[in-house]
């Protein structure tokens, strides 16, 4: 599973609490969490991403503000839980891609890749996908490739190039979920954005009084993080570990109220019967 851009405390909260009945409820093998948002709704720091991992991540991805909190630095160095766009220059700090073991034993790899329209100067993420796989062992056959891009022409792009050589391509950035999950003719999983993970009575997470004042006015405001209506957003993919190749795709909503047992194992048992359906 692919949990989508975790804004604030309150995409913190929800994903804390929903990790370990994801994990058991849906019988899951390998979560990868989006957290370029977790602190404040920019960046991460060292606290935030190890509450992640303890609640439960197996993997954490990041994005263009990977940077924006100078003390996880020393995290981007030394923990292998946690990755780097690919296409950043070779000297940033952190991993161009990382491989864990899954809850049943197998290898997973995870790259993480930044778009090019829309966004800042990166490498070309086709180029950076080809040097990433060229240094993958034969061995790892399950691989989730994490793309934080703007643009779903992007999107759709690398998922095409990279259709029958990685497990999904699935899509962070926009906040905002697509309705387009898939299996491609190659065997990739793909989606164009998971959604994010936080609070959707707002502006992609933001206060909508200071999103519409600046807006309006052009006056600088701070653009807080919103508090209510929590939604956590993602992907779940099941993969054939023997060959790598998708299997099933289901797009996953859930509120805050949902966080219950038996609200979750109903939604559980509609995985097995409804590939490729949202869950909410």
């Amino acid at each position: 599973m692919l949990i989508g851009d975790v804004v604030g405390k309150p995409g913190r909260r929800i994903t804390c609490r929903a990790l370990p009945l994801l994990l058991r409820i849906f019988r899951l093998d390998f979560i990868v969490v989006n957290a370029e948002n977790a602190a404040g709704g920019s960046g991460l720091t060292p606290e935030l991403f190890y509450e992640l991992v303890e609640a439960g991540a197996h993997c954490i991805t990041m994005g263009d503000h990977i940077y924006a909190r100078r003390q996880l630095e020393p995290v981007l160095r030394s923990d292998s839980r946690i990755v780097r766009p690919a296409n950043y220059p070779a000297e940033a700090p952190g991993r161009e891609y990382t491989i864990l073991s899954a809850v049943n034993g197998e290898p997973v790899a995870v790259i993480s890749l930044l778009g090019r329209v829309f966004m800042r100067p990166v490498d070309c993420y086709l180029a950076a996908a080809d040097r990433v796989l060229s240094r993958l062992s034969s061995s790892v056959k399950v691989i989730l490739v994490d793309f934080h891009a703007e643009a779903t022409s992007d999107k759709q792009t690398l998922a095409r190039y990279l259709d029958g050589r990685v497990s999904a391509v699935l899509g962070t950035h926009t906040h905002v979920p697509t309705a387009d999950e898939q299996i491609l003719p190659g065997g990739t999983a793909f989606q164009c954005d998971v959604g994010m993970t936080g609070p959707h009575e707002s502006i992609i997470g933001r206060r909508i009084d200071r999103v519409l004042h600046t807006t309006r006015t052009f006056e600088p405001t701070p653009f807080d993080v919103a508090t209510d209506d929590v939604r956590l957003n993602g992907a779940i993919v099941e993969v054939d570990p023997t060959t790598g190749k998708a299997q099933a795709i289901w797009r996953v909503c859930l509120r805050e109220d949902d966080l219950r047992e038996p609200t979750l194992s109903q939604i559980a048992s509609r995985v097995m019967l409804r590939p490729s359906q949202q869950l909410s």
